[in-house]
């Protein structure tokens, strides 16, 4: 659906994107992470055509970006992090005013009142936008991006400013968009990326330093895979199961966490085995429950701040979504960026 071939982008002797490649499957929702100055909202307004690059190329749906604008930005919807809303205007009056100004050719009131059912605006439909929450806004902008049910959405920041529950609604309706678009998501929180996106790609100082599932960026950076499992039941007589499952190298106490014995176990099995449903399938057959299980892998979070950090390498881990295109830093890259 995007593909993305070795783009660059400079500012004077500044490279704010540094040779970066990737492509985005149709209906993928793809997690674009970085910090602040990576160069993700350059890339975002590179693909959607609103600058230019240095070299490099960007294709929707075979369609060049710079070669054809016109029809590769008609599959393209678009939510910047500050809503472009007219503030004076009724919500009714914005969506028809974007739905001339791209040309929609599809029924205008019936297009309308689907997409306002779907961000849940209709009880506003006729409010001025100035006289509506934060959350509002964001499900505003939002429908004048789905405005001609473009194949490709770019959200940046989609829930920035929301509360709890506008967030946990926004990000069940990226879900959802997710069914039929393709999505790139970019969001500093990053529990919501792990959350709704199937894969993540993270930039830093311009250049992509990793492209995979949260899952097996998690496996591949974490050294230590054991799993912490609480357990109420006798503590020799459950070490004693544990220490028998299959591939488990090695089981340790770690003593009594709760009244009414229940205790802490260490695990460590085999690489790449997985001994979760052997354990639940033996323990709930002497009703022994598992009251907690976690695991040391790296959470999203610690993965994007190993991946961010001052002195990480500047060229993307080897993965099993790596696109050959993809190329190490420039030697002198400094930092700053794209001003984000």
């Amino acid at each position: 659906m995007l593909e993305v071939k070795n783009l660059t982008k400079t500012y004077g002797e500044k490279r704010a994107v540094d040779n970066i490649s990737f492509s985005v499957s149709r209906g993928e929702i793809l997690g674009f992470l970085g910090p602040n100055g990576a160069g993700k909202s350059t890339t975002m307004n590179i693909i959607t055509g609103y600058l230019s690059s240095t070299s490099g190329a960007v294709t929707v749906d075979g369609l060049d970006i710079l070669s054809e604008p016109v029809k590769a930005k008609q599959k393209i919807g678009y939510l910047p992090e500050h809503p472009p809303l007219y503030l004076d205007m009724t919500v009714k009056e914005y969506l028809d005013f974007m739905f001339d100004l791209k040309k929609v050719r599809v029924p205008k009131k019936a297009h309308l009142e689907e997409i306002c059912e779907l961000v849940k605006i209709t009880d506003v439909y006729k409010r001025l936008i100035k006289n509506l929450s934060k959350g509002y806004r964001q499900r505003v902008g939002l429908a004048q991006a789905l405005l001609g049910s473009p194949d490709l959405l770019i959200l940046d920041e989609p829930t920035v400013g929301l509360d709890p529950k506008q967030i946990i609604e926004i990000r069940s309706l990226i879900k959802q968009l997710g069914e039929k678009h393709t999505v790139i998501l970019s969001s500093h929180i990053l529990p919501e990326v792990q959350a709704v996106c199937e894969r993540v790609i993270v930039i830093n100082r311009g250049v992509l330093v990793a492209d995979d599932t949260p899952d097996n960026l998690s496996h591949a950076m974490s050294t230590d895979h054991k799993l912490t499992v609480r357990i109420a039941g006798p503590e020799d007589g459950v070490y004693s199961l544990l220490s028998g499952l299959p591939a488990m190298l090695r089981v340790d106490k770690l003593g009594e966490r709760e009244q009414g014995g229940v205790f802490e176990y260490s695990l460590e099995a085999e690489q790449d085995a997985d001994v979760r449903r052997e354990m639940f399938k033996r323990l709930s057959e002497r009703n022994w429950p598992i009251l907690a299980l976690r695991s040391s892998e790296l959470s999203l979070e610690d993965i994007f701040l190993s991946l961010t950090a001052d002195d990480a390498p500047l060229h993307a881990e080897p993965s099993s979504t790596d696109r050959p295109e993809e190329a190490s830093a420039a030697e002198a890259q400094e930092d700053g960026g794209d001003g984000e």
